[in-house]
């Protein structure tokens, strides 16, 4: 497959959506500790287990210390997508680096939130349900924003790297774009934009460099419930309050 071709990309406004129990700069571990010494072992035993405080103390396989973002606003948000890589990747990173995917739409973030928690939770035996499977599932994600102002592979047109955008079945339909994503990441490129997989019509970015995530916010929570159906699941979102 050759290299899809470079362009200036420009977005003002991105999507990303992530469950709102990470987006706090505090610490949940307040909620249970009892005083400020417990709080303070506690969240030194977190440390030693958590992968993005270890990578920003000494870095990790997949990104240098050099790499990730400190003394800017929400930098925790930014390093948490590159240090705390699913175990079989996504699409354009593995396991050992993760990556910031945002999409053009709040409506195209939905989408991959609907798609993969449908995922998880048929895969879930509930046994006295009828249809074996969780009848419902209610969570909250908030909406990072962000900016970029980079030059960016765009996979276009589309037709021509349908082997990396390939729907299903996860995460085998990742091979050909971990392989693409990896080769493009060591010859120094910025990252990708691509056609969503989960809603026509839409763009998605893959950023591979924490720096270039410009301005990260977080604009709104929404909450989305998944009701079991026949086949899958219904989703409802709604906005609720911080």
């Amino acid at each position: 497959m050759t290299d899809p071709p470079v362009r200036s990309i420009h977005w003002e406004t991105s999507h990303r959506f992530i469950p709102s129990r990470y987006s706090e700069s505090g610490t949940v571990l307040s909620e249970i500790a009892g005083d400020s010494k417990e709080l303070e072992d506690l969240v030194l035993l977190d440390g030693a287990t958590n992968d993005r405080v270890q990578s920003e103390e000494r870095g990790s396989l997949g990104i240098s210390t050099f790499e990730l973002v400190y003394g800017i606003p929400n930098a925790h948000i930014v390093n948490a997508a590159y240090t705390h890589a699913n175990v079989s990747g996504s699409r354009f990173n593995d396991y050992t680096r993760g990556a910031w995917y945002a999409a053009d739409s709040a409506k195209a973030s939905v989408a991959e939130v609907v798609y993969h928690k449908s995922r998880r939770l048929s895969d879930i035996v509930v046994p006295d349900e009828p249809n074996r499977r969780p009848a419902r599932d209610v969570s909250t994600y908030d909406d990072w924003r962000a900016n970029f102002q980079a030059d960016f592979h765009v996979l276009n047109p589309p037709e021509k790297f349908s082997r990396v955008l390939q729907p299903e079945p996860v995460p085998k339909c990742y091979a050909a774009s971990q392989a693409l994503a990896q080769s493009l990441l060591y010859k120094g490129s910025n990252g990708l934009v691509y056609p969503s997989v989960r809603r026509r019509g839409a763009e998605c970015i893959v950023c591979f460099r924490p720096a270039l995530v410009y301005n990260p916010y977080r604009s709104e929570r929404l909450e989305i419930t998944l009701t079991a159906n026949k086949t899958g699941y219904d989703h409802y979102v709604r906005q609720v309050p911080f």
